[in-house]
């Protein structure tokens, strides 16, 4: 049975409209042709200290990390880049040694909220959404995993319900589908990215 780790990071989760919905309905989906299991970062980290160990066997068991969290400054939220720091860990998740997560597939899942128009060269944002993107892609090459096309929400705090409810549905249909995506088969291969031991030096 495919295995689905969701870590979701939201700082306000009980303030949120799109992540919270996304959660819960990843949450609902119960025992399914595929086994989703749902990490909430914030609840579970309330102190910032990261089980790294804990996240690494969480990793293990997956074979489709997704990242569900809004976009805040163009990045990821402060608590997932930390867990991101704690748990791709050099010698595990990349680097000499570091094979543990090749072969899955890693899926942004993100909301922002300027409108999808605000992400042009004529927009507030001055580039399209995928210029963002490149963090995102090469932490997934460097570990040797496959980025999957993102699922983007733009305009969030503007979505009305009908429209919310729509869009969690598409993203709990896209799990229950898993490994079943069409756009897989049209995936490059994920580039090498050799990473020497002296790369790490202790003191940088």
């Amino acid at each position: 049975m495919p295995q689905i780790l969701i870590l979701v990071a939201h700082p306000q989760l009980a303030q949120s409209r799109v992540t919270r919905a996304l959660m819960h309905s990843a949450l609902a989906l119960g025992e399914s042709a595929t086994s989703c299991e749902v990490r909430d970062l914030y609840a579970r980290y309330p102190d910032y200290l990261i089980d790294a160990a804990t996240e690494q066997a969480a990793l293990e068991r997956a074979d489709l990390v997704v990242w569900l969290h809004p976009t805040h400054w163009y990045g990821m939220p402060p608590l997932m880049k930390l867990w991101l720091d704690e748990a791709f860990a050099f010698g595990w998740a990349y680097g000499p040694g570091g094979d543990r997560l090749q072969g899955k597939h890693l899926w942004l899942v993100t909301s922002t909220g300027g409108p999808e128009e605000s992400y042009r060269s004529d927009g507030h944002n001055r580039y399209f959404f995928d210029a963002f993107m490149p963090p995102y892609e090469q932490t997934a090459a460097l570990c040797g995993m496959r980025f999957v096309p993102p699922l983007v929400l733009h305009g969030a705090h503007r979505i009305d319900e009908d429209a919310l409810a729509e869009h969690a549905q598409l993203f709990a249909d896209r799990l229950r589908d898993w490994p079943r995506w069409p756009e897989l088969e049209q995936l490059p291969d994920c580039p090498a990215c050799e990473v020497p031991m002296d790369a790490r030096r202790t003191g940088a």
